[in-house]
């Protein structure tokens, strides 16, 4: 009701191709782009060829902090040469482009900074209604990944332990009472370890949503390992900016459980 008497209605192109792609058991790779880990466009255009080539579903852009001024190109340069859908994931509330195909909107349920469970989420939305672009609310959940990376250092939030399976999926599952469509779990960029099959697996009981997975993933048989356990997409981005090659080894590892 509230939604129709600000006079917008959510967008739901991008969350109903994931959705159907989730029910049907159809695993999916999405490359995670951080603008400050490039060296220059030509690093880009290099990189997302290998995405085209690999048949890579998502590409994601985003990063704790954008220092170099490179966030409206990156998105332009990857909407001119690809048609692979490029969805937001954003580090803080300047991380929008009207040209983006969608915006995972993360609410950080698995801490308790009001300000990232809420806060910037207010200061956000008039500058995301009139961008136009898709908005999907997002249970994000930080899970330790044996180190502190950069999203738990600049989030000033706890994060869940590595072995708290029951705290994981019942923080999961409120998320999705609350009315969050996705949820998504992160062990951080350059994460020492991967988030826990078990754990993915108990997660993905409780709720009905796509579950994304990312951090700690470096090989083709963690990503395998990964969408096993019950991840619906498989993020990589740290592993992959070190070895752009991997690109085609993920994407072909994930799709081979397709067939």
């Amino acid at each position: 009701m509230l939604q129709i008497l600000l006079g917008y209605r959510l967008k739901n192109t991008f969350y109903h191709s994931i959705q159907e792609k989730a029910q049907t058991k159809t695993k999916q790779l999405a490359v995670l782009i951080d603008p400050d880990s490039l060296s220059g466009e030509e690093a880009l255009r290099s990189l997302i060829s290998r995405c085209n080539e690999a048949k890579v579903d998502i590409i994601l852009v985003g990063g704790s902090l954008i220092t170099n001024g490179f966030w409206d190109t990156c998105i332009e340069t990857i909407k001119a040469s690809t048609d692979i859908p490029l969805v937001l994931f954003p580090g803080n509330i300047m991380q929008t482009h009207s040209k983006a195909d969608a915006i995972l909107f993360l609410s950080m349920i698995s801490g308790r900074n009001p300000d990232l469970l809420i806060g910037k989420h207010v200061l956000a939305a008039p500058m995301l209604k009139k961008s136009g672009i898709e908005v999907i609310p997002t249970g994000y959940m930080i899970v330790d990944g044996g180190n502190i990376t950069s999203v738990m250092y600049m989030s000033n939030t706890t994060p869940l332990p590595a072995d708290k399976i029951n705290i994981a999926s019942c923080t999961a599952l409120a998320g999705e009472m609350l009315g969050l469509r996705v949820i998504y779990m992160d062990a951080g960029s350059g994460a020492q370890n991967p988030i826990k099959a078990d754990m993915i697996r108990e997660v993905k009981a409780q709720i009905s949503g796509p579950l994304f997975i990312g951090g700690g993933i470096r090989t083709p048989e963690q990503a395998i390992e990964t969408c096993m356990a019950g991840a619906d997409i498989v993020v990589v981005g740290n592993a992959i900016e070190k070895d752009p090659s991997l690109v085609a080894q993920l994407a072909q590892a994930v799709h081979s459980l397709n067939k």
